[in-house]
């Protein structure tokens, strides 16, 4: 007995070691793999991106076909985590349908999150903007690769802002299951495949034959049917039995929040899903361009987002909302890109996230703010724009827009920290959440929690907690004045006090803003 005693006790050993052994092995892999990380903590599977704005996630030189793509992404994505392994990271899927793909005929698809129990979702639109023309959209594949192809996303990203799993960084929407769309159709999410191309009339002659080759591309434009391709892979992963569903969005994304919300919610219900589709719109609620621009538009880069749409859409074979369509006549769809005119029809709940002095819109100007000289019409454009977008959003039940100088804010890691009359904006979807649930149980809606939100005061930058302004030649955070001083405008000549700049706009914040 004693003998079979020490035996027991040596095999106990025996075990132990093996089993400390493998732990050490296991622990040096999980080491080895977080040196691949971009910006995220070790342990996780490689290689992970953040999801900030402007983050590029890796470009491919070659244009693969889709379905060798897809199931190569698809064993590389299965593989990249170990079953019961937890992980903060979306990890990628390429879509099961590979005829509908991105620009250059890659793969389509997704990152996902899931949260297992929750019948909640949140999709993501990415944006930025779109190319419309041969021209721009080689352009655009030669510098910005990422959005038309996905030969280079990485297996996991890793979500920020209302992306974020994290409670502390998204207090309402972290235990959700989160989807990013990557944007890779640069169609603002509206294209339905290859433009009909019919041949032309005997009297356009040869010159219209060479004008319609010149401006043919090579590449398919699928945004609105990825969207459609995505629900249909989320069904196994219990999208069906949502209570709700918030298709969100920034910038172009945003736009495509507004084109796309009508026929999520009615692919959901045929389905035979009963949730709740919602829409949240960031910086995506743009205002038509004041500029006169050339009428060969076509030929070059800079053309103003009317005509880019105007043009793209017959390229992108776009499709925009029917109720909104039938309010125009053919040739005139491009106006339902436009929130202020699409609004109205719309059935599904929507919130609008609009900085009221968007870069972006100011940019379409030729305005950049700390980046060169500006002219005093500039200036009172500026200043015309906020009073503009106020306009437009007054009738938007639900709506947060600060008086400030920037673009997008819903996957800033530091969304949290902008307020309007002292509600966040975390704060104001929670608000939004709880009225809408209120009403579908017949319950009256909480008071004083607030969702439309619209700063009041006049000039950019007036609500103190806007995002400081950043001089792009020193890298310093300017006030506004003094970024106006640098951008060469004479402040006396506009009547303004260049020594006493805090006092007019704590004046006009203490008066709402």
């Amino acid at each position: 007995m004693k003998i079979l005693g020490q035996i027991a006790f040596l095999l106990l050993l025996g075990g132990i070691w093996c089993q400390n052994n493998r732990n050490a092995k296991a622990g040096g892999k999980s080491t080895k793999r977080s040196g691949g990380n971009q910006g995220g903590d070790g342990g996780q599977s490689p290689p992970t991106v953040e999801l900030t704005p402007g983050s590029t996630g890796g470009s491919g030189s070659t244009r693969g076909t889709a379905g060798g793509t897809a199931e190569a992404g698809r064993e590389g994505a299965a593989g990249a985590r170990a079953p019961g392994q937890q992980t903060d990271d979306m990890r990628l899927h390429f879509l099961k349908n590979t005829q509908v793909t991105c620009n250059d005929g890659t793969a389509a698809g997704f990152y996902l999150k899931e949260f297992r129990g929750s019948r909640r979702w949140l999709l993501f639109l990415e944006g930025g903007w779109c190319c419309y023309s041969k021209e721009t959209c080689d352009s655009r594949y030669q510098n910005i690769q990422r959005l038309m192809s996905s030969s280079g996303w990485p297996q996991t990203k890793r979500g920020t802002g209302i992306l974020s799993p994290q409670a502390e960084e998204n207090a309402h929407w972290h235990n959700a299951n989160i989807v990013f769309i990557p944007y890779c159709s640069s169609d603002v999410w509206s294209g339905t495949g290859p433009a009909p191309t019919p041949p032309p009339r005997p009297r356009q002659g040869r010159e219209k034959e060479r004008e319609r080759s010149a401006n043919a591309t090579e590449y398919t434009f699928m945004g609105s049917l990825i969207i459609r391709e995505v629900i249909k892979d989320l069904i196994p992963k219990g999208i069906k039995q949502a209570k709700v569903v918030m298709l969100s969005g920034s910038s172009a994304g945003g736009t495509g929040v507004l084109l796309n919300i009508e026929r999520v919610a009615s692919q959901l219900e045929q389905l035979g899903a009963e949730a709740q589709v919602r829409g949240l719109v960031d910086s995506g609620w743009f205002i038509e361009s004041k500029q006169q621009r050339s009428p060969n538009c076509p030929e070059t880069v800079s053309c103003s987002p009317e005509d880019a749409i105007k043009i793209g859409l017959r390229l992108w074979n776009g499709v925009v909302p029917d109720r909104c369509r039938q309010l125009y006549k053919k040739g005139e769809e491009w106006q339902c890109f436009f929130g202020h005119r699409l609004y109205s029809t719309l059935t599904s709940p929507l919130f609008v996230v609009q900085w009221l002095f968007d870069e972006e819109q100011l940019r379409v100007e030729n305005i950049y703010i700390g980046g060169q000289s500006l002219s005093e019409v500039q200036w009172q454009y500026i200043q015309n724009l906020g009073t503009e977008l106020k306009n437009s959003l007054r009738d938007v039940t639900a709506v947060f827009a600060p008086s400030c100088l920037s673009h997008t804010v819903l996957t800033k890691s530091n969304w949290m920290s902008y307020q309007v009359r002292g509600t966040s904006l975390p704060r104001a979807l929670h608000c939004w959440d709880r009225s809408l649930e209120a009403t579908r149980n017949n319950r009256t809606p909480a008071k004083g929690c607030p969702f439309h939100l619209v700063d009041t005061c006049q000039w950019p930058q007036c609500n103190p907690t806007c995002p400081a302004l950043v001089d792009q030649a020193t890298q310093q955070e300017l006030t506004l004045l003094q970024m106006l001083v640098a951008m060469g405008l004479d402040l006396q000549r506009l009547g303004l006090d260049p020594q006493g700049d805090e006092v007019p706009l704590a004046s006009m914040v203490s008066n709402g803003g």
